[in-house]
């Protein structure tokens, strides 16, 4: 049964940077997913969060 995730990311002001939306099989995938789109977009070292339609915090990092 896959989900929706989202994940966002922000500037120290507060300003949204990413704010995309998913899909993944399971939370693992979905973990993995999310920091492979925090590489792909030079946003690992950026205030990020990951989290599923149930409110799941995956990932986060300040």
């Amino acid at each position: 049964m896959s989900g929706t995730y989202k994940l966002t990311v922000f500037e120290p002001t507060g300003e949204k940077l990413l704010d995309e939306a998913f899909t993944a099989e399971n939370d693992e995938l979905a973990k993995e997913l999310g920091q492979r789109l925090l590489l792909e977009k030079n946003f690992e070292y950026k205030t990020h969060r990951c989290t599923s339609s149930a409110g799941k915090l995956l990932l986060f990092h300040r």
